[in-house]
């Protein structure tokens, strides 16, 4: 990441003895991010803070507090049920946060819809990629960018603005082409989506969600069901697009996709926030060991 301070992981709501909870780290998050006052990160793209969603008396996401740093691979970890897709549902629009807020380059997004929050730049893959199976690869790529002048129905059909969405169309296809290219499935670009390995939809779905020009991606298991050799390649556009200066938030249960490719880890554990620090500091955490790793790591 950008910041060089070095980043701790403890344990959240950690006491002092008296039963009462420290008062040096954020409510509900953990402890502080680059060792600056509060946890802040020097340039928070994506910034959560006391996230609450209940579903009758279950409480799913209970004061989740923590930041994406702009230009930053931050991994969202914990054991299933801890959370994390609740919180990324309520950050990206499909869920409506009972509490807390979502800030988003500066802008309070939260309960925004999922259109407006994608439009925003703010764009999510699923843990079961949704690819349109009847339409071909490179049809799927063109549906991503936004502000397509053919989606009305009258210049479509206009003789006056008709010449507009062809010209329009033709640039659309050559940037699909372009980022079939560069996740190297442009060989599959005329074949229907629905006939795509599990690597390959999830490929497919990157490709789609980076053709809307977001500035940060949240990604949803994007290697469940993925071979080594698309992980790989998977990793690697990842990477890519990092250095480009994109965001990513990545829910992975892959332990050694985390901790060797993510600069920062938030650990949620029954709705809360346990610990973020480093991978480093997060796998020698007695804590999170406790409540997930294990004996893995």
């Amino acid at each position: 990441m950008s910041s060089d301070a070095e980043r701790t992981a403890e344990p959240t709501g950690s006491t002092d003895g008296t039963g009462e909870a420290d008062s040096d780290g954020p409510a509900g998050g953990g402890d502080p991010v680059d060792g600056d006052a509060g946890g802040r990160t020097t340039d928070p793209v994506l910034r959560v803070e006391g996230l609450e969603k209940r579903f009758g008396g279950i409480v799913a996401v209970d004061g989740a507090t923590f930041e994406v740093e702009r230009g930053s691979i931050t991994g969202l970890i914990g054991p299933n049920g801890a959370g994390k897709s609740t919180t990324f549902n309520c950050i990206t629009g499909v869920h409506r946060p009972d509490g807390g807020t979502v800030v988003f380059d500066g802008d309070d997004i939260t309960g925004g819809s999922p259109e407006r929050i994608a439009n925003e730049g703010l764009v999510r893959t699923f843990q079961i990629a949704r690819e349109l199976p009847e339409m071909t690869v490179l049809e799927n790529v063109m549906l991503g960018p936004k502000g397509q002048i053919g989606e009305s129905i009258w210049r479509s059909v206009a003789p006056i603005a008709r010449g507009a969405v062809i010209t329009q169309e033709a640039e659309l296809r050559e940037r699909a082409w372009e980022t079939l290219e560069f996740f190297e499935i442009d060989h599959l670009a005329e074949e229907y989506a629905g006939t795509l390995s599990g690597g390959q939809r999830k490929l497919l779905e990157l490709a789609r969600a980076l053709s809307t020009d977001p500035e940060i991606l949240l990604l949803d298991e994007p290697m469940a069901g993925v071979n080594p050799s698309l992980e790989r390649k998977l990793l690697d556009r990842i990477h890519d697009l990092r250095e480009e200066g994109y965001s990513f938030l990545l829910v992975e249960h892959d332990m050694d996709v985390i901790m060797e490719h993510c600069e920062h880890v938030v650990v949620m554990h029954q709705g809360e926030v346990l610990a973020e620090g480093t991978p480093e500091a997060i796998q020698s955490n007695e804590a999170v060991i406790e409540a997930y790793l294990g004996g893995e790591v």
